[in-house]
């Protein structure tokens, strides 16, 4: 078992402040997992994931345990501290150094959040589904921040030449905002190719958060990176991180 695959964020944030995601390398899995799962309830081996998670904490010297999601492609947001172990939610938010947040992705968007000092954090899971149902309207508002003081980046994701949806998808965002037409384009098969993280940026900017940054990419063209349900139904999960460093003498905020 090598070194877990990781990607910093590169985004603007205060110092201290981590965020990124890993890739499929470096862990326990093996078959359809291979071979850095994190998630608990694809069918992988449970003692893999909890040999990759062990991994991922003692890699990345996370300050603690992850806070893991229920995840469900909704719009809850937990409150790292204010909250059961694994809540049901597909968002969290944490305030202070010390508390790690995770979200489990294998073509969905994960968001991170953060505000310019660098006090606290937000992570949300963010498929077409999650979108459409606000989780990032949902995450700005548990920040409790300007949301023009936000910083975001987007980890990775499905890319549009990917990603063929359905008119039932399109609607959810066009009958909301018809500029989100912009999104979509239609294909030879009377469908439509989405840009999942053109919806991301268009639901950001109208909340006022300015500055965006992005992985480039796609999880779905990218297999030696990437995990990708579209591309192989049955695959691992890969996990976007946020968390505040603690400074020395200072415990959890």
């Amino acid at each position: 078992m090598g070194a877990p695959g990781w990607i910093d964020a590169d985004w603007p944030a205060a110092p201290g402040v981590r965020a990124g995601t890993t890739t499929r390398d470096g862990g326990a899995s093996a078959g359809p997992f291979a071979s850095f799962n994190l998630a608990g309830h694809v069918g992988d081996d449970p003692a893999h994931v909890a040999a990759n998670r062990a991994a991922l904490r003692r890699g990345l010297a996370l300050p603690a345990e992850p806070l893991w999601l229920r995840q469900v492609h909704g719009a809850a947001v937990a409150v790292h501290g204010e909250c059961d172990a694994e809540p049901t939610a597909d968002a969290a938010v944490a305030f202070g150094p010390g508390r790690v947040l995770a979200v489990l992705t294998a073509d969905c968007l994960s968001v991170a959040l953060t505000d310019a000092g660098g006090t606290r954090i937000g992570l949300a899971h963010a498929g077409w589904r999650g979108l459409a149902a606000g989780v990032l309207e949902a995450t700005v508002r548990a920040l409790s921040v300007p949301p023009g003081a936000l910083i975001a980046w987007i980890g990775p994701g499905i890319g549009a030449a990917d990603f063929e949806v359905g008119a039932e998808v399109r609607a959810a965002f066009v009958g909301a905002d018809a500029g989100a037409a912009d999104a979509f384009q239609p294909n030879s098969r009377g469908r439509w190719q989405a840009d999942l993280a053109g919806l991301a940026f268009r639901r950001l900017a109208a909340l006022g958060v300015r500055s965006v940054s992005a992985l480039p990419g796609s999880t779905y063209a990218d297999a030696g990176r990437f995990y990708s349900y579209r591309r192989e139904a049955r695959t691992g999960r890969m996990a976007s991180l946020a968390w505040i460093e603690p400074s020395p003498g200072r415990g959890q905020g």
